[in-house]
């Protein structure tokens, strides 16, 4: 006869915990639950300052700090020879740079050297835009041939042009004489040496922008040429009713790109001058704001006096600035 070996089962505790599990460890597993879920919060909050951090301790260290320390160095008299010895002026350096002639001359000087390499360069990067944006073979080829010169070296590019303007062996003033014109002297003419740093800056920044306007031709919607084309509208008039209106943004942020960096130009000046120096020609004819701060700054040694032209330059770029943010809100509202 078999025998029986049937137990009875255990009974169920009231509250619904499994047979056989303490009470304790589902406690201990819902705070491990809830510990996990606060710290998951926690790091959803704070992670992405803690990735962006890096970016801001080096502009509070590189941007911000010498942006406000040569605010308060443009309020004081202090020289290049000792640069911890501060005296109180208050705003006597700038009255001094706006009733100085050579801080004038180099204003004018920036804004004709920016108008003269600003305007060509910007619609020659859009006609060559208009052409890559068409179906060509190599077209990727053609793209890093373009922005070959904006990633040359300032100085390579500089010392190149020096001897293509040279006065006497230059190979520019040779293809002149060869139509039957003079030989242009120009590092020592006003004109022609702007002229001559103005080539400069269009060869290096044409392909940079024609790469943005290429980048936003090829955004707009094929749907509007198709359009155009049904309609009878040949390429021509394709690229001026349907191309520019649609590229207004992107043209307003390169002529603005373009104008601060025109404010800014320094080391093209500064290379093709014959006497190697920040003068910016032997009577100041292609001398700009960037290199008049460097010469009072490094050559006379007037540290204050070059803090001044600095934020005078910055306040130029607000003003830019300014000027841009309503232009945009116009455009903005009349799309």
């Amino acid at each position: 006869m078999a025998t029986r070996h049937d137990a009875a089962a255990p009974p169920v505790k009231e509250g619904g915990a499994a047979p056989g599990r303490p009470l304790a460890d589902s406690e201990a597993a819902g705070k491990k639950r809830a510990r996990l879920s606060r710290r998951w919060q926690r790091d959803m909050r704070w992670s992405p300052y803690a990735f962006v951090s890096p970016f801001f301790l080096l502009f509070l260290a590189f941007g911000l700090f010498p942006l406000l320390y040569t605010g308060w160095a443009s309020l004081h008299q202090v020289e290049l020879t000792a640069p911890t010895d501060m005296s109180w002026v208050g705003l006597r350096n700038y009255t001094r740079i706006f009733d100085d002639d050579f801080f004038w001359n180099a204003a004018k000087n920036t804004l004709t050297i920016g108008i003269i390499s600003t305007v060509p360069q910007l619609l020659m990067a859009m006609g060559l835009a208009h052409i890559l944006n068409y179906k060509l073979r190599g077209s990727t080829f053609y793209r890093v041939v373009m922005l070959a010169p904006y990633a040359t070296s300032i100085a390579a590019a500089s010392l190149v042009f020096v001897l293509l303007f040279g006065r006497d062996y230059g190979m520019i003033n040779w293809v002149l004489n060869a139509v039957g014109i003079d030989h242009v002297d120009w590092q020592n003419d006003k004109w022609p040496s702007q002229i001559a740093v103005s080539t400069i800056i269009i060869w290096r920044w044409t392909g940079y922008n024609a790469l943005i306007y290429l980048a936003a031709m090829q955004a707009i919607p094929q749907d509007l040429y198709e359009s155009a084309a049904l309609d009878g509208a040949s390429r021509w008039r394709q690229f001026l009713h349907v191309t520019l209106p649609s590229l207004r943004p992107t043209i307003l942020f390169t002529v603005v790109v373009s104008t601060i960096g025109a404010s800014q130009v320094f080391g093209e000046p500064l290379l093709f001058d014959a006497n190697k120096g920040a003068s910016g020609g032997s009577q100041h004819q292609f001398q700009t704001l960037g290199l008049y701060l460097y010469e009072q700054g490094w050559i006379n040694q007037h540290l204050g006096r070059a803090s001044a032209i600095a934020w005078t330059m910055f306040l130029i770029l607000i003003v830019i600035g300014i000027v841009n943010y309503v232009i945009s809100r116009r455009l903005r509202a009349s799309s």
